[in-house]
């Protein structure tokens, strides 16, 4: 009879400690943790484009990445993690790109071709040179989603891709840069540049963001994905 009663007792125990566990967890430490992340977690609605374009409509890079954080938060994040703002497109910095590249001197600032995105070119461009010339180098091209009512902080969302070399275009025959096919190393090689600048104050992945995981830009590059996109959250800039 004793024996019954000791078990009896811990059971008893066991309930009482398994019913605070779970209201402390579901009462305080859930809706905490949901206070503190609501705010920076953005919804991707399914109405988003998933592809740039080119000035003529082709598909262009695919969106892998997102920021959120003010123009001035930006600009500041991809300073301070070793990324250049491309100069805008023109006679005189197409002149400066080749001469750069014939001669092997370093442009960090070179320019990017337009994509589109919501009857748009990008609204921010920046590039990290990775080699001595403007031949090869990181680049993104950033889009500001429209403003909407649950999205209380500016977003750019982007696409993010790795210049491997100058040829000329699949498509067209027009001198271009053709781009790495994996594309989730340079949306990774971003992600990596901000956090050792530590100037992200979060940053999560959006699962399946992309139903179709691979194609072709409108250079005729191939590329592929896991079909993620990253986003990072900007720390704020006063």
């Amino acid at each position: 009879m004793p024996g019954k009663r000791k078990r009896t007792r811990r059971a008893l125990l066991v309930v009482i400690a398994a019913t605070l566990a779970y209201t402390a967890l579901a009462y305080g430490v859930v809706p905490m943790v949901w206070t503190l992340f609501s705010g920076s977690v953005v919804d991707f609605s399914d109405d988003l484009p998933r592809l740039t374009e080119t000035g003529d409509h082709h598909a262009g890079d695919p969106l892998n990445v997102a920021l959120i954080g003010t123009e001035a938060a930006v600009k500041s994040a991809m300073e301070a993690a070793g990324w250049f703002a491309a100069d805008p497109l023109g006679f005189r910095s197409d002149l400066e790109i080749a001469a750069d590249i014939i001669l092997e001197r370093a442009y960090v600032s070179a320019p990017v071709s337009r994509l589109f995105l919501f009857g748009r070119s990008e609204d921010l461009a920046f590039e990290k040179p990775a080699g001595p010339d403007p031949d090869q180098r990181h680049h993104v091209r950033l889009w500001l989603l429209p403003p909407h009512p649950e999205r209380p902080s500016p977003v750019y969302i982007g696409a993010a891709a790795f210049d491997r070399g100058i040829g000329l275009s699949h498509a067209t025959g027009q001198l271009t840069h053709h781009i790495a096919p994996d594309i989730d190393q340079e949306r990774d090689t971003l992600k990596a540049d901000l956090t050792q600048a530590e100037d992200l104050e979060d940053s999560y992945i959006v699962p399946g963001f992309h139903d179709v995981r691979s194609g072709r830009n409108g250079g005729g590059d191939p590329w592929s994905t896991d079909g993620d996109l990253w986003v990072g959250v900007l720390r704020a800039r006063p």
